[in-house]
């Protein structure tokens, strides 16, 4: 067995397991990073705490979403929070079967 930063890696077969779970970490900072700006870009839709509880309603059902910059960045944050939360298991999986 050899040391790779504090983890056993296997010889036999256990290289590819190695590339292949920093390949996935390596997507999972991408697409950290991409949630977080996409995030942040969003612009609010309320007056914070006051404007959730007299008005989140009315701007919850009496307005549509736009179909512009907003809704685009909203399904770029959808897309990188589904990928961030399936990456997660997925490594924490992986690393769990090679220990």
């Amino acid at each position: 067995m050899a040391v790779a930063e504090g983890h056993f890696v296997t010889v036999t077969g256990g290289t590819a397991m190695a590339t292949l779970m920093m390949v996935f970490k390596v997507i999972l900072a991408v697409a950290s990073v991409i949630l977080m700006i996409s995030i942040l870009m969003q612009s609010s839709n309320s007056a914070g705490l006051a404007g959730a509880i007299g008005g989140g309603a009315e701007q919850l059902f009496g307005k549509k979403k736009s179909r512009g910059y907003e809704a685009i960045l909203g399904r770029i944050a959808t897309a990188a929070a589904v990928l961030f939360i399936l990456l997660s298991l997925v490594i924490v999986t992986m690393e769990s079967h090679t220990a």
